[in-house]
């Protein structure tokens, strides 16, 4: 049950964030701000130096809370299984790679793979993958969802890249299940503005909130 809940807690949360960032300090840092600010789905990308570390630590202190960690950029089903027995909660990957949604399925961790291609969203789909990451989002904007949409009214799509406070309207309006966002909103820890973090995740919820009902 805990695959299923998680799946639905971040269709009705309707945001992810994507933490990226040059070191293990700073990445602790944001995800207390990005907390404080009311996202409660936060995902670390393995490009962080000390990523398996930081989803280990941050999901012990967190762990009578009511949030969810997962892992980004997960390319292959051994991070994927590294990123599980750290503490993620989902696996989050820019592309498709059938082995990873294969043990994600095997020890009953959501996967949300990277597609572009109908034919990548059908394949991922036929493998167990209830929420799609568009990947990048920015190529073709929020009428790509309602492009896939028409052979895939079924389809849930989370966009990622490109995602700013200014296009969220555009992006659930287009049929997206949840975003996914980073450098829009963690932009202010590159100069140590934690608090300009804080401020802008209160911002996207506040936004995302018009759609989430």
């Amino acid at each position: 049950m805990r695959r299923i809940e998680t799946i639905r807690k971040i269709a009705d949360l309707g945001i992810v964030a994507v933490v990226r960032t040059e070191s293990k300090e700073q990445g602790i840092k944001i995800v207390d701000a990005i907390k404080n600010g009311g996202i409660k789905a936060i995902e670390i990308t393995m490009t962080v130096p000390g990523a398996l570390d930081i989803i280990n630590e941050i999901s012990e202190t967190y762990k009578n809370e009511d949030i969810l960690i997962g892992a980004g950029t997960v390319l292959d089903p051994e991070s994927a299984r590294a990123c599980m027995l750290a503490g993620a909660q989902y696996i989050i990957s820019p592309n498709l790679n059938i082995e990873t949604l294969k043990i994600c399925n095997r020890y009953r961790i959501p996967s949300f793979p990277g597609v572009m291609t109908v034919k990548e969203a059908l394949e991922a789909m036929e493998y167990g993958a209830e929420i799609l990451k568009l990947f990048p989002g920015s190529a073709f904007g929020p009428s790509i969802i309602k492009a896939f949409k028409g052979p895939l009214p079924y389809a849930n799509f989370m966009p990622t890249g490109g995602v700013d406070i200014d296009n969220v309207k555009d992006w659930f309006e287009a049929g997206a299940v949840a975003i996914a966002t980073g450098s829009n909103l963690t932009k202010g820890a590159k100069s140590g503005n934690y608090e300009l973090v804080t401020e802008t995740a209160k911002k996207f919820v506040e936004e995302v909130a018009k759609y989430k009902k």
